[in-house]
């Protein structure tokens, strides 16, 4: 008798437990009620754009739009912006109508509307500009049947705001090859981009720099246009530019090239293709001179990355290409170097 009673003890306090556990789980979670009577239970993830996104346990991320929403409750605070720029941390609830935001500071009530963005404490400001730096770093060298050494060094920064980015770079590539030297390249450089829609962009770029093996001793190219993205969304990112350039390529005086100095036509095509565990990146620029079409520089770039254990760690493998039409007597067209790089990026 004892042990049934025992028995009977233990198993309503199990019960007792799982039932506790799973109002738990039941109040721990965000409501949003819309206008035909649907009630969602889930995560808030943020809001954006007239959207809220809701992460639920049977139907995954769903994305709901704001104007039919009637009522939002929250079991954990967000950082929510106003339409009229008013910031705050802190729950929400509905009453009557109206949301009532309860941050430390104290309490807000607005309409549902006039909320225009929210995302997670501590997330990164969707409107706030932010600095992101790379820097990359190869050294291979060969021995046995050749004896090469190679050294690419390269460092950018980029502002990334939600309406224009600036980019700054610079990067050194030299590799010697039977105590010959078969490239030396430095170049430097800035790109800003400006959206004008939600596809479309205008931009200004400017790179200079030297290549001693194509017997460049100076160059510089300076272009102004616009963009369209051809595919743009949280994965995959398909770009092209059109636009007028000014191309200069001063040749060293034993070359027996004439100077470059052209108005020219500016062509490219960014590709980025991104996942949680990888991202594949193209990117190809072709210069025509407007003088003559047929003299033309065209540098292209492709490469793998993947993270390493530390996700601020990344390794990069790739194919560039340096293409020049008309170089100096004696020097190929082409240059093709295959790498692997090891990357250091931080920032926001």
């Amino acid at each position: 008798m004892k042990a049934f009673m025992s028995k009977t003890v233990y198993t309503t306090i199990l019960s007792v437990i799982f039932v506790a556990f799973g109002l738990t789980s039941a109040v721990r979670a965000d409501v949003i009620e819309t206008k035909d009577g649907s009630r969602i239970i889930g995560k808030l993830t943020k809001i954006a754009a007239g959207k809220l996104y809701v992460t639920t346990a049977a139907a995954g991320d769903i994305m709901i739009t704001q104007s039919q929403v009637v009522s939002i409750t929250t079991d954990h605070p967000l950082a929510i912006r106003l339409e009229s720029n008013t910031r705050a941390d802190g729950t929400i609830a509905t009453e009557n109508g109206a949301l009532r935001i309860t941050a430390p500071e104290g309490t807000i009530v607005t309409p549902i509307e006039k909320i225009s963005q929210s995302w997670p404490i501590g997330g990164l400001d969707p409107i706030a500009a932010h600095w992101t730096y790379e820097a990359t770093l190869d050294i291979n060298g060969t021995t046995g049947n050749k004896n090469q050494l190679g050294t690419d060094a390269g460092f950018s920064a980029k502002r990334i705001a939600p309406k224009d980015q600036l980019d700054f770079y610079a990067a050194y590539n030299r590799q010697v090859t039977e105590g010959a030297v078969s490239a030396d390249q430095f170049k430097a450089g800035i790109d800003y981009t400006s959206d004008f829609n939600t596809r479309g962009s205008w931009f200004v770029r400017d790179e200079a720099g030297f290549d001693k093996v194509m017997e460049i001793q100076f160059y510089e190219t300076a272009a102004a246009g616009v963009g369209q993205d051809l595919i743009k969304n949280k994965f995959d990112t398909l770009t092209a530019r059109v636009g007028v350039a000014y191309r200069y390529d001063g040749y060293e005086p034993a070359a027996d090239t004439a100077t470059v100095s052209s108005a020219a036509l500016d062509l490219e095509l960014a590709h980025d293709l991104k996942t949680s565990t990888w991202e594949l990146v193209d990117k190809l620029v072709v210069l025509p001179e407007f003088n003559d079409f047929s003299n033309l520089m065209v540098t292209q770039d492709s490469y793998f990355q993947i993270p390493l254990l530390n996700p601020a760690w990344k390794l990069r493998i790739g194919l560039s290409n340096n293409y020049d039409s008309k170089p100096p007597p004696g020097i190929k067209n082409l240059d093709t170097t295959y790498y692997t790089r090891l990357i250091l990026d931080w920032g926001q």
